[in-house]
């Protein structure tokens, strides 16, 4: 049984957030926020720092800025996270990709092989993924 509680956010203290090399480590904690976050399963508790451990990825960021405010820097990699993702899914179903730098090939390439090529750019950090219209 899965219990999900719904919390907003002026009524939950904030914590002490920071990025420390692909990890986020959270302190301070209450005792309900505490619960809720290790019940995601994404974070281990470390006695000797007295801090929630984990490694950085979309689903945990987004549930923690459910949960919590984040501080400005662990918002902007949030939102750049989101970007990407978003940006990925877009490509996945072109019709028709071109290629976001020229591939070191020879032979022309399939379709998916391109999109496969553009979307590993973008998630690998060597293309920035295109920004969207806001009606898109």
């Amino acid at each position: 049984m899965v219990i999900i509680h719904f919390i907003q956010k002026e009524e939950v203290n904030d914590v002490k957030m920071a990025l420390k090399d692909g990890q986020i480590l959270i302190k301070e904690a209450d005792n309900v926020q505490f619960q809720i976050i290790k019940s995601w399963g994404k974070m281990k508790w470390s006695r000797a720092t007295q801090t929630l451990n984990g490694v950085v990825d979309i689903e945990l960021l987004n549930k923690l800025a459910s949960l919590v405010n984040l501080p400005e820097s662990i918002e902007s990699e949030r939102q750049k996270l989101n970007r990407v993702m978003a940006a990925v899914d877009k490509e996945r179903v072109n019709e028709n990709p071109v290629p976001m730098i020229d591939p070191p090939i020879r032979v022309s390439p399939f379709k998916h092989q391109i999109r496969g090529y553009n979307m590993a750019l973008m998630v690998l950090g060597l293309v920035e993924p295109p920004r969207q219209l806001k009606g898109e």
